[in-house]
C-alpha cells in the first residue's frame, strides 16, 4: 500500500509533529507512514484522511504487485 500523506500534509503547511498530534500518534509514526514502512489501522487511515481534508481512497492506494 502506498500513500500521499506527505503531499497533502505539505500542501496544508503542516509539520509531521502537527499532523501526529492531530491524529494522536507519535511523529515517528508519521515518518514511517510517509516512507511506506507502516500500514495504518483503519481508524488511523480515516483520521488522517479527515485531518488532511481528502478521502481515504485518494490518500491511500494498493499496489497490485506482490
Amino acid at each position: 500500500m502506498t500513500n500521499r500523506i506527505k503531499e497533502f500534509r505539505v500542501k496544508l503547511g503542516m509539520t509531521q509533529e502537527e499532523l501526529a498530534k492531530k491524529v494522536n500518534v507519535r511523529r515517528e509514526t508519521i515518518v514511517f507512514l510517509e516512507k511506506n514502512k507502516y500500514n495504518p489501522s483503519l481508524r488511523l487511515a480515516f483520521d488522517l484522511a479527515k485531518t488532511l481534508e481528502i478521502s481515504v481512497e485518494d490518500l491511500f492506494s494498493f499496489d497490485d504487485e506482490k
